[in-house]
């Protein structure tokens, strides 16, 4: 299946964060911790050079712990300022504050020698679709400021957040590029969410998942579902179809509804802590 997803309103947006740039200090860019290349927007690179830059590797609670260090360590390696968080239940965000000053530290001090004091550092949010960007801006501003939902896309225009005298920030909407590619990496943003559903095959998501947690977390699976890891993909899928009751009439495995509860069991971490890819 060709992963493309890139409605209208995205083109705008890009085009709106060019202006936007030249206002700000600092890009924070929010990463989903289980894919932190799939889920990197290139154009924000080039959107934000000569800018400080924090790179929040989000949603690190469902992520792998050791590689959530391998990918701290390369973004730090970039240049960038790193932190994991989990910004649904606020594990991590004690130390945002501390880093934005960090990494402002060299405009503070310009600003110093102009006799410029208390300008707030103005700081750009910018991520892709559903990677936690609202839910972050509420949880780090201690309010419901941001509008949030559980699908992609719902953040569609631009909104200044003034979050104390030190810091404001600019909410962008999410924005993939316009075309990936390579292939693997809007499947595994499809695997995580970051695509609507309705334009995916539920099945060829799940028969992946499978392949990937038998070669890099062998036992997963038994542990889940009590099944065998032998065999195809399609066998066990079926086998997964069984000991969950995703049944058809006459007993025959339902594979559309198996693949749903993979899918789902991977993206809420019912499957455990997992990391879809490395540097």
């Amino acid at each position: 299946m060709n992963y493309q997803w890139y409605p209208g309103h995205m083109t705008k947006a890009r085009r709106m964060m060019q202006e936007d740039i030249k206002l700000i200090d600092l890009v924070i860019e929010l990463l989903d911790a289980r894919v932190p290349y799939s889920s990197r927007n290139p154009d924000i690179d080039e959107l934000g050079k000569n800018k400080a830059r924090l790179v929040l590797l989000n949603k690190a609670d469902l992520a792998d712990e050791s590689r959530n260090r391998i990918w701290a360590e390369h973004f730090r390696e970039k240049g960038c300022y790193v932190a994991e968080v989990d910004s649904r239940s606020g594990t991590g965000m004690k130390q945002i504050q501390e880093l934005i000053r960090e990494a402002c530290r060299e405009k503070t001090e310009r600003d110093r020698r102009r006799g410029i004091l208390n300008r707030p550092v103005r700081a750009m949010v910018a991520g892709i679709p559903n990677v936690g960007k609202s839910t972050f801006i509420n949880t780090f501003a201690g309010k419901a400021c941001a509008k949030t939902g559980n699908k992609p896309g719902v953040t569609k225009g631009k909104q200044w957040i003034r979050l104390n005298k030190n810091v404001e920030l600019l909410d962008t909407p999410g924005i993939l590029w316009p075309k990936f590619e390579d292939q693997s990496v809007g499947l595994k943003l499809a695997v995580i969410g970051s695509i609507k559903d309705e334009l995916l095959q539920t099945e060829e998501l799940a028969m992946w998942i499978l392949a990937f947690l038998r070669e890099q977390y062998p036992g997963r699976l038994q542990e889940r579902y009590g099944t065998r890891e032998e065999g195809t993909d399609a066998k066990l899928l079926g086998e997964i179809a069984d000991a969950r009751g995703c049944l058809q009439k006459g007993g025959q495995p339902d594979y559309q509804k198996a693949a749903a509860l993979v899918v789902d069991d991977l993206r809420s971490g019912k499957l455990g802590r997992i990391t879809l890819e490395l540097p």
